[in-house]
């Protein structure tokens, strides 16, 4: 077993690379699309909505619930792509700190 105050050390190191982290979070944006690229959602790194694009030929007031479906599915894809990059950027941030099954990050 590694000596306590050498895995705290690695558990405070790993605070602060995870708060930096999250502040780079906050500029990335990520894009989503249905439609083949006919609807656009961009999301920051943590989710956030940052903007949308249609393209006015989907825009029918006949049929918004096509337009609304086409807004789901851009941003369900715009957020898995966020998702994998956050877990990306976590585990270039965990290093290889090894954590027991369960614990939460950040503390």
């Amino acid at each position: 077993m590694k000596n306590l105050g050498q895995l705290m050390k690695q558990a405070q190191e790993m605070q602060t690379k995870m708060a930096e982290m999250q502040q780079r979070l906050a500029d990335v944006e990520i894009t989503g699309q249905s439609a083949a690229g006919m609807v656009v959602v961009t999301l920051n790194g943590k989710g956030d909505m940052r903007g949308i694009k249609i393209d006015p030929a989907l825009i029918n007031p006949a049929d918004a619930e096509v337009l609304e479906d086409l807004v789901v599915a851009a941003h369900n894809d715009a957020r898995t792509k966020v998702d994998a990059h956050m877990k990306e950027e976590s585990a270039k941030a965990m290093g290889g700190l090894q954590l027991p099954p369960g614990f939460k990050m950040p503390f």
